[in-house]
């Protein structure tokens, strides 16, 4: 082969490898990097050391022109990934495996040369933010059809939540609004957040994934009749006077299948209340 051949050769693979995403999957946090560090073959002992060479492979590899895709990496997850296929976890080929399996199921971002420190807290939301998704979906799934007129429960509890939403969203009005829905539905209850901004004559915007999750956690707790509520707190920049505004805080409960209103008391309680000590 000549040299002026091999250079060929050489060219045509970099830009071919452009063309291959590549996917990572990251330990987070100090526990999930010390449940990995039992294993032989997992090459680091020190967390912030992970991190870092994980940050440069990122770099180099977004500096080539390769797409990476990024992931969690659940070590629980993993051993149970595993078991399921008889893998051997203390194999590098294996932890490879599992990553291109979270790739393609489970939550991910795409790496943008962004500094990791401000990646990974914006990849557990979205992680946060799938998990609900999917119990909440399983929650309506195990709903069945209505006894009564065999309606699809889950499919009329969806459209119910959807106009629900719509029509809280137009009584709040002006402002930035932040609105939890909590739903009683197992362990843990299910939870979601969803931040809107709605200003005169200006379309109402909202997160269309966040959407959706509140509008299926929502469905979820009107499908089953299950103790369930919405909090939401409202900032707008001035009153009608031009001084600046206080917060508005408004809280509804489910009865019924729809929200109903709370009262001062009520929305006090139900804002103040931390939901797992009940303080």
């Amino acid at each position: 082969m000549t040299s002026t051949a091999k250079y060929t050769d050489q060219s045509a693979r970099r830009r071919l490898r452009r063309e291959v995403p590549s996917a990572a999957a990251v330990l987070a946090d100090e526990h999930d990097f010390r449940a990995m560090s039992r294993y032989r073959t997992f090459p680091f002992d020190d967390h912030r050391s992970y991190l870092r060479q994980m940050e440069n492979l990122l770099r180099t590899l977004a500096s080539q022109g390769v797409l990476t895709t990024l992931s969690l990496f659940d070590p629980v997850a993993f051993d149970k990934y595993c078991a399921d296929l008889t893998l051997d976890p203390d194999r590098p080929e294996s932890r490879s495996r599992y990553t291109a399996e979270v790739a393609r199921t489970g939550a991910t971002l795409t790496y943008q040369g962004e500094p990791l420190n401000r990646l990974l807290p914006l990849l557990i939301e979205e992680a946060d933010r799938q998990a609900t998704w999917d119990h909440a979906s399983a929650v309506l799934a195990r709903a069945g059809d209505c006894p009564e007129c065999g309606e699809d429960l889950a499919h009329a509890a969806f459209a119910r939540a959807t106009q629900a939403l719509q029509q809280l969203l137009e009584a709040l009005g002006s402002g930035t609004h932040h609105l939890v829905c909590s739903v009683a539905a197992g362990d843990p209850s299910l939870l979601a957040v969803l931040h809107a901004t709605a200003q005169e004559a200006a379309r109402l915007q909202l997160a269309e994934s966040d959407t959706l999750v509140f509008c299926t956690v929502l469905a979820a707790g009107f499908a089953l009749r299950t103790p369930g509520g919405i909090v939401s707190r409202t900032t707008t920049s001035h009153d009608t006077t031009g001084d600046p505004a206080h917060d508005t805080v408004r809280g509804w409960s489910f009865r019924d299948a729809w929200p109903r209103a709370l009262n001062a008391a009520e929305v006090f309680t139900a804002y103040c209340t931390d939901a797992d000590t009940g303080e």
